[in-house]
């Protein structure tokens, strides 16, 4: 890919596309705004301002696309998107997340019953002020629910113009497999990063599938960004 003068500024662009779907189009590079509410992902930021100001800046940045959930904060994420960006940038692509509850900071517990769900769904649309989710996605398979049950009810979300696409994570690619066989899915979501490869072969069977690989913790969290660290020294081989 050629770096044009008009990307210098927007770092996003340089990063190639993926279109989640085969209709949504992004960047590669996104944003992961489960950071952006108070610690432990619990209540409020520290600096409401600092946070709106980051997720303008986003956008600054040739971001397009931006993966939240209900349960950061919870829902404060949500609010603090659409307080930043609402009404939204064409090309803009928000994706959330249903299936966890938050008795407390740092704790989070699988809930995938139906009717939790489109509770979620209906609250993440009133949040994030839209008419239809563009990418859905499942937080976590609840191991106390039907696992047809959770798939169905992503799929009736669809079929109901709520939701566009729906999207999985921290699944096997048994998982993914058995959810395809109930709903079409067009990304999943596991942890993955230079030093945490567990998800190597959900991102195989992602590839062949044509299906979105979003990983979280990319970084882990700063630690290889920090100097000496892996990135620093693929940085120092490769002259960069």
């Amino acid at each position: 890919m050629t770096t044009t003068s008009s990307d210098t500024g927007r770092p996003a662009l340089a990063s190639g596309t993926f279109t989640i779907g085969g209709d949504l189009p992004v960047h590669r590079l996104g944003f992961g705004a489960m950071r952006i509410t108070g610690k432990g992902i619990w209540g409020p930021p520290r600096d409401k301002a600092e946070a709106i100001a980051v997720l303008r800046r986003t956008i600054d940045l040739g971001i397009d696309l931006i993966d939240t959930a209900d349960s950061y904060g919870p829902r404060v994420s949500e609010e603090l998107i659409a307080e930043a960006l609402h009404p939204y940038p064409a090309g803009l692509v928000i994706a959330t997340k249903a299936g966890l509850e938050r008795p407390g900071p740092d704790q989070w517990t699988p809930n995938g019953r139906p009717e939790y769900l489109r509770k979620c769904c209906e609250g993440s649309l009133k949040r994030l002020k839209l008419d239809r989710i563009d990418l859905y996605q499942l937080h976590r398979i609840d191991p106390k629910v039907p696992a047809e049950d959770q798939f169905g009810t992503m799929r009736d979300l669809v079929q109901e113009g709520k939701v566009r696409h729906v999207g999985l994570s921290e699944v096997s690619v048994a998982e993914i497999e058995r959810a395809r066989s109930i709903v079409p899915v067009v990304t999943v979501q596991n942890r993955y990063n230079l030093v945490d490869r567990e998800s190597e072969k959900v991102l195989d069977h992602c590839e062949q599938q044509a299906i979105g690989f979003i990983p979280w913790f990319p970084l882990a969290t700063g630690k290889l960004a920090d100097a000496g660290g892996p990135l620093a020294r693929a940085a120092q081989r490769l002259g960069a």
